[in-house]
């Protein structure tokens, strides 16, 4: 007995010291079956306490009175499936007839305190299906994102939601985002994820960086045109709206528009295209917006209203050609000038970090969702890195990208700096490489045969 009782301090000592100093350890070792347990014992008397669950039906009950046996129960949801995972639970509920997600969705914070989870959020999989996510402990104290990760052309991983799945930047199904967040907050270290997550991609980037280089030209061996200031930035617009106009050409040529070419094989983007004529697809990040936005004079006035022009004009026209905007500032409303505010109408995707008003948080979200401002303004200053990501779509998520230093971010794009492409039309604006000399470009557009 003695013995016994040894062992069993040891292992509640193991268990407590792993959820201190591991709890994804801890969860994996112990927690995720005493979650199930929790589930499976407490999961009728829960949905009933919490208000999810419906009165028998009529042919029960009277069936009940004519067999002299105790009336049933209230029914709460079906658990058709139950899956652990390394974060946490997914269950996948069957509702009852007169149940809504939107039910489930309300109950959430109190499914949390009573299967003693961290954090509880569901989604509605098809009319009747609810997917509950539950995880088992804070997952953004530590991001640790997944071995494997699900990756394809344009999607990449960025980041790590609150209920433990991954956060992508899908370009082909998001073109153009805005991110915003306050000094300090995490917003370098989330544009070092998505450069690192481009770098080993066919794609060519773009950066725009007015902090005279200081962010993005380190890791300049792995870009295809740099600027360091509104002159130079204003050229290299206009130069990506000159592509842009080539790649429609190249497109138009293409369409072979007739009878007995089928539908699916008309080209209207370039991912239509065969892949020996398809362009490369070009991500052009934008670091301070505000900068190439004010301006002191009238000469710089000209030059601001010329820079937005040509950033609307990629907003608006630029996802058919393969060009994709990644907009970076502090803050992004009506007081940077006209043509703002039909900027940001363009930029579908939304990221927000910790702001220091509500009026920052409403510039990305104001449009979108009233709760994802909410979240944005409670961000606490000590977590740097934590954002709500969001869409048009009004949907947000609690995300964290994990920290990536700048040494780590230019050791990748020099190792992939072979993936570098050669884009003639920015040619003059290839930054200048010091030190051992970078692999060959690789050359990206080719020759439509209709026009060579």
């Amino acid at each position: 007995m003695t013995g016994f009782t040894v062992a069993l301090v040891l292992v509640v000592a193991a268990a407590g010291l792993l959820r201190w100093r591991r709890p994804a350890w801890y969860w994996l070792a112990f927690g995720v079956t005493l979650a199930v347990l929790r589930v499976l014992v407490r999961y009728g008397s829960i949905m009933d306490a919490c208000g999810l669950t419906v009165p028998p039906a009529r042919w029960r009950l009277a069936l009940a009175r004519a067999t002299n046996r105790p009336m049933p129960e209230s029914r709460p949801p079906r658990i058709l499936r139950l899956r652990p995972t390394r974060t946490g639970l997914v269950l996948r509920l069957k509702l009852r007839p007169g149940q809504d997600a939107f039910d489930v969705a309300a109950a959430s914070d109190r499914l949390r305190h009573s299967f003693s989870m961290y954090g509880v959020t569901s989604r509605e999989l098809r009319s009747g299906v609810v997917e509950v996510r539950m995880t088992g402990y804070d997952v953004l104290k530590r991001v640790q994102m997944p071995a494997a990760i699900q990756t394809r052309p344009m999607r990449v991983p960025v980041a790590l939601r609150q209920d433990g799945s991954v956060h992508y930047r899908d370009y082909r199904a998001i073109p153009h985002a805005l991110t915003l967040g306050a000094t300090e907050s995490g917003k370098s270290v989330y544009q070092r994820n998505l450069v690192a997550g481009l770098a080993p991609m066919d794609v060519a980037l773009v950066g725009i960086d007015c902090k005279q280089g200081v962010e993005l030209f380190p890791l300049a061996r792995r870009f295809s045109a740099l600027a360091d200031n509104p002159d130079t930035a204003a050229e290299l617009l206009d130069a990506l709206v000159a592509r842009m106009a080539d790649v429609y050409q190249l497109i138009r040529a293409q369409q072979r528009i007739t009878v007995d070419v089928p539908d699916a094989e008309i080209a209207a983007d370039i991912w239509d295209l065969p892949d020996g004529l398809r362009p490369t697809p070009v991500v052009v990040l934008v670091d301070e917006v505000a900068e190439l936005a004010l301006y002191a004079n009238k000469e710089e006035e000209k030059r601001r209203d010329r820079i937005i022009t040509a950033l609307v004009r990629l907003a608006q026209l630029g996802r058919a050609a393969g060009i994709y905007l990644e907009i970076c500032g502090q803050r992004f409303g009506s007081e940077l000038g006209k043509g703002i505010t039909m900027l940001r109408a363009q930029l579908t995707g939304r990221t927000a970090h910790r702001v220091n008003d509500e009026t920052s948080a409403n510039m990305a979200f104001g449009d979108i969702s009233p709760d994802a401002v909410l979240a944005a303004i409670q961000i606490p200053a000590e977590m740097r890195g934590i954002a709500i990501a969001g869409d048009s779509s009004g949907g947000w998520h609690r995300i964290r990208a994990p920290h990536t230093s700048l040494r780590q971010a230019v050791n990748l794009c020099n190792r992939h700096a072979d993936r570098t492409p050669d884009l003639p039309e920015l040619a003059p604006f290839r930054p200048a490489l010091t030190g051992p000399a970078a692999a060959a470009p690789v050359p990206s557009v080719k020759p439509s045969p209709a026009t060579a």
